[in-house]
């Protein structure tokens, strides 16, 4: 069974938490408006220092050891988070979400995405309880994406998104017949007596089906960081439920983030070779493990290398295009 400090009353506390400030999230989206800058900053800065506090207390209660493992899986989820914005991004410009609905757009696909990577955290903790092989599994599967990564974003396939051509897509067309336009936040509607989608349920459920791809990736690399369920779930949790108001401060600079799915790469591949490490040193002892502590370290070093780079080639490319229209 793996060690954790997830006592019944703090997951209880924790999860309640969490539902809380869903709720919170629901109640401010109620009535669909377009976010301003400002409101964006705000709830980003409430969603940062909320999850810093909160790895001040596991530090302070339960050791510079577990803050560590917290604050490194919080950085690992946050950074995958971003990709996921990406993905959000292109969705909602290729279903012309309306600007006034887009943050209930995000919204659904966080809850989605915390409950399919509450799934996967159980079923996770279970198989690593149960089998220290599932350590060697999780990273090939790190090791695989970070490779996938690298090819698509080598051959400029950073992120892209072919939305007729999602599965998810097809199906709901096949069940139900779709309108053409939006209707507010309703996800049905009545048409010709016969009850129809609205584009907003395709784009709902197009962000489900990116959730679970990223689910398979996000609780494997934040597994080689921590064994602690809690701590799993907890850095999932807090990197996710800051997205809504995340994607509204970063709309305009996502786009220069050119090499981050080279950052993505080295960082999955680099937890990954950490879990195929532990599962050889619990298997032979002579085998040497990489301390939470320097990858730490490692995942900082790489986040600034891409966003240093990534901005250094976007001003080049813009500067190439002020040249060209001249």
């Amino acid at each position: 069974m793996l060690d954790t400090i997830g006592t019944p009353t703090l997951w209880a506390v924790t999860i309640g938490a969490v539902i809380a400030l869903l709720v919170v999230d629901f109640i401010a989206t109620r009535k669909p408006h377009e976010v301003s800058m400002r409101e964006a900053l705000a709830w980003s800065a409430f969603y940062v220092a909320l999850p810093l506090a909160f790895g001040g207390y596991i530090w302070s209660q339960h050791g510079s050891e577990r803050g560590v493992e917290y604050y490194t899986g919080y950085l690992v989820e946050k950074t995958l988070s971003v990709d996921n914005l990406f993905v959000f991004m292109l969705l909602l410009a290729a279903f012309a979400v309306p600007a006034v609905l887009q943050q209930r757009v995000l919204l659904y696909g966080i809850v989605g995405a915390l409950v399919l990577r509450g799934i996967f955290i159980a079923l996770g903790a279970a198989a690593l309880g149960a089998f220290d092989w599932v350590f060697l599994v999780f990273g090939l599967i790190l090791l695989a994406t970070g490779v996938k990564l690298l090819r698509d974003a080598m051959r400029g396939q950073e992120h892209d998104v072919d939305i007729s051509e999602m599965r998810v897509v097809k199906l709901a067309r096949k069940l139900m017949p779709v309108t053409e336009e939006y209707d507010g936040t309703r996800m049905t509607v009545l048409q010709n007596g016969k009850r129809a989608l609205t584009p907003l349920a395709l784009v709902v459920a197009a962000v489900f089906a990116t959730d679970l791809v990223f689910a398979i990736d996000s609780v494997p690399a934040v597994y080689g960081i921590t064994g602690d369920p809690y701590l799993v779930f907890a850095t999932n949790a807090f990197a996710l439920l800051g997205l809504r108001a995340l994607y509204f401060v970063l709309q305009g600079a996502l786009a220069k983030l050119v090499h981050l799915s080279y950052g993505l790469a080295a960082i999955l591949g680099f937890i990954g070779v950490k879990l195929a490490l532990h599962w050889g040193h619990m298997t032979w002892s002579s085998v040497p493990e990489i301390p939470t502590l320097a990858s730490l370290g490692v995942i900082i070093g790489i986040l600034v290398v891409t966003t240093t780079t990534s901005l250094i080639a976007s001003k080049r490319a813009e500067a190439e295009r002020e040249t060209v229209d001249a």
